[in-house]
């Protein structure tokens, strides 16, 4: 059973309530609005096993959201997925790793032979499952829970992982907060500190606290997103972070290269996650990831691989400052 620390930062239930409180905000306003996008057209399956498509189930998620709450399940395992050694002996964080993109990346970086530490903020059911089959893959799992805003959590969460595999090699910083908003205006004060200190201060805290431990052959790599790319209407403050996260991402390169260690990123486009469910209303859920040109969302395991190809000195050694879209359409 994966090892779950008793660190974390001072006050996971307080950013859970704050996160909850805006989710609310929102859903009143949301609740006074009609009216749904009609879904059409048939799905793309490329991929080597069918992907669900919309019409998806309406479904809402209190925030942060549990995984295991989610029809259909995200697809995570990639079970036509062959490890053959390109992270063996590696040791790795990755925050936002209970679920989603993360927990996909957490049990692919496994495969591959790395030992993993999930940082996550207080979704323990989660987590655990994380760290079940990481394990069944054969490596070790180390659980962290806390609050990467809290810089003195991420330098302790650092130390932990240090003190467990007595090295890092890659730090995968994924953790990120989203609420959508029709206006401007609705984006209060708090609204927008929280998404900047989870999505941007977190990530450059981890990153600071990792640093200290890396050496030539090491990587940092960010999530960021499409609406980083392409900007979002009703996305406003958490496409500024991912924007932010790009700049962050191809500056910090060339800050490290003298170092040896890269520092990429990927921007997922719509992914089947606890993200979405637990920031659109219901009905919106119905048709996320229509608007690809896949028509329908990804699903997590089908953006792993470009973390492990972006981790992995075998695949990507003359790699550094890009930005890799996996966002289901062109361009």
């Amino acid at each position: 059973m994966a090892t779950r620390s008793k660190a974390r930062s001072a006050d996971t239930t307080e950013t859970t309530r704050k996160q909850q409180e805006v989710q609310a905000q929102q859903d009143k306003k949301d609740a006074k609005k009609s009216g749904q996008k009609k879904v059409a057209g048939s799905a793309r399956q490329t991929g080597s096993r069918r992907h669900p498509q919309p019409p998806l189930p309406e479904q809402h998620l209190k925030k942060p959201g549990l995984e295991r709450n989610m029809v259909p399940r995200p697809q995570y395992m990639a079970p036509t997925y062959r490890g053959s050694g390109k992270l063996e002996g590696f040791a790795a964080i990755v925050t936002g790793g209970d679920s989603g993109i993360g927990r996909a990346v957490s049990i692919l970086f496994a495969r591959e032979g790395a030992d993993v530490a999930v940082v996550y903020l207080d979704e323990h059911a989660d987590a655990e499952e994380t760290g079940r089959a990481v394990e069944a893959e054969g490596r070790t799992c180390l659980l962290i829970p806390g609050d990467v805003k809290d810089p003195e959590f991420c330098r302790k969460a650092v130390q932990e992982a240090i003190d467990a595999f007595g090295k890092l090699d890659v730090l995968v910083n994924n953790a990120g907060f989203q609420e959508h908003a029709g206006a401007l205006e609705d984006i209060t004060d708090e609204r927008f500190d929280e998404t900047m200190r989870t999505n941007v201060y977190g990530y450059f805290y981890m990153a600071r606290a990792a640093v200290p431990y890396m050496s030539a052959g090491s990587s940092i790599i960010n999530t960021g997103s499409v609406t980083g790319l392409r900007g979002h209407g009703t996305l406003l403050d958490y496409s500024s972070t991912k924007g932010a996260i790009h700049a962050f991402t191809m500056s910090l390169a060339s800050n490290l290269i003298k170092k040896g260690i890269r520092v990429n990123a990927v921007a997922p486009g719509p992914i089947w996650t606890p993200l979405n469910p637990a920031d659109q209303p219901a009905k919106k859920i119905k048709s996320f990831g229509e608007g690809t040109s896949m028509q329908r969302p990804g699903q997590p395991e089908e953006l792993s691989p470009a973390y492990v190809y972006l981790a992995s000195p075998v695949c990507s050694s003359f790699v550094t400052g890009i930005v890799l879209p996996v966002t289901g359409s062109p361009g």
